[in-house]
């Protein structure tokens, strides 16, 4: 099973607006965790690979074919979670999966099977039978989620499945995501950093249509070593900090102190400081809050 992209390029607007500059990627069974800001490029690069558009350049292939010559074929292996919840309102959730698994071309009789598969799986069944319109946020995701894995997908994209969860059903989701992801290439968009911290086989950096950076977690945290430090300030020291360094959390102290953690290529000898430990968000606040530099922006050797 392998999804390889390559050299795909996308511009906007006459071509003045570069999605996508000759990106490149071949992904196999496991978690991919897309990570970038805005206008990085991730919503352009999951419209490629569900060939919702096509690129200017460049190709995609599964298992070796073009997806577009494969279509219905890899439309069939291929399962999409938008992040725009556009639901049937007036359907209920069962009508709603039975609608999409229709659209799937998956049989009646195993379209009644997997819908209630999948509405046990993200902890709807009680709610099968109630209008789309009366959910809330987080559950209109779990149904997002719910028709996205109808058709049992070779090829799963995710584009902020957790958005709108409580920490319990995102924990859920979660766990759910890393047990299927051993045979299945799963890339999973997200701007929450902790929601792939712990289950992706590879984190991938982009900004302004480039790969800035790909490694596993561990490889990429590697790179932050001797940069992350947690400061002990006063209040009065706090706007000197904020101009010199990037700062990735703030912690109020019973002393009155501030617990301040940054990044910092060479420890801050002016303050009390201590290394820290670093985690994806500072990588991703470091990445994406100074001007691109240094070593940091070297791809991880994987």
């Amino acid at each position: 099973m392998l999804l390889s992209i390559q050299g795909i390029s996308k511009t906007y607007k006459n071509g003045k607006v570069r999605a996508l500059d000759n990106l490149s990627l071949e992904l196999t069974p496991g978690v991919y965790g897309l990570l970038g800001p805005n206008g990085a490029g991730k919503s352009t690069l999951m419209n490629i690979i569900t060939d919702s558009i096509q690129p200017d350049c460049g190709q995609v292939l599964y298992n070796g074919v073009e997806i577009s010559k494969l279509g219905k074929e890899f439309r069939a292996v291929l399962g999409y979670m938008p992040q725009n919840q556009r639901l049937y309102d007036s359907f209920t959730a069962a009508r709603f999966l039975l609608y999409v698994a229709a659209l799937k071309g998956i049989p009646k009789k195993l379209a009644k099977q997997r819908v209630e598969e999948m509405l046990e799986l993200v902890n709807l069944r009680d709610c099968a039978h109630k209008k789309l319109g009366g959910f809330s946020g987080g559950m209109k995701q779990r149904i997002l989620i719910a028709q996205a894995l109808l058709n049992d997908p070779e090829v799963l994209i995710l584009d902020e499945p957790t958005a709108g969860l409580d920490p319990k059903e995102r924990v859920r989701i979660r766990n759910f995501i890393s047990r299927i992801a051993l045979e299945k290439i799963v890339i999973l968009a997200t701007h929450v950093v902790s929601d792939i911290e712990y289950i992706a086989r590879e984190v991938l950096l982009i900004d302004k249509g480039h790969l800035i950076m790909r490694g596993t977690p561990a490889e990429i945290l590697e790179k932050m070593e001797g940069r992350v430090w947690q400061l002990h300030i006063t209040p009065q020291q706090l706007p000197d900090i904020q101009q010199k360094y990037i700062i990735t959390n703030i912690l109020g102290e019973k002393d009155g102190f501030l617990a301040v953690k940054v990044v910092a290529e060479e420890k801050p000898e002016m303050y009390s400081c201590t290394p820290a430990l670093a985690t994806l968000e500072d990588v991703y606040l470091s990445l994406f809050e100074e001007e691109k530099d240094g070593d940091l922006y070297a791809p991880v050797p994987v």
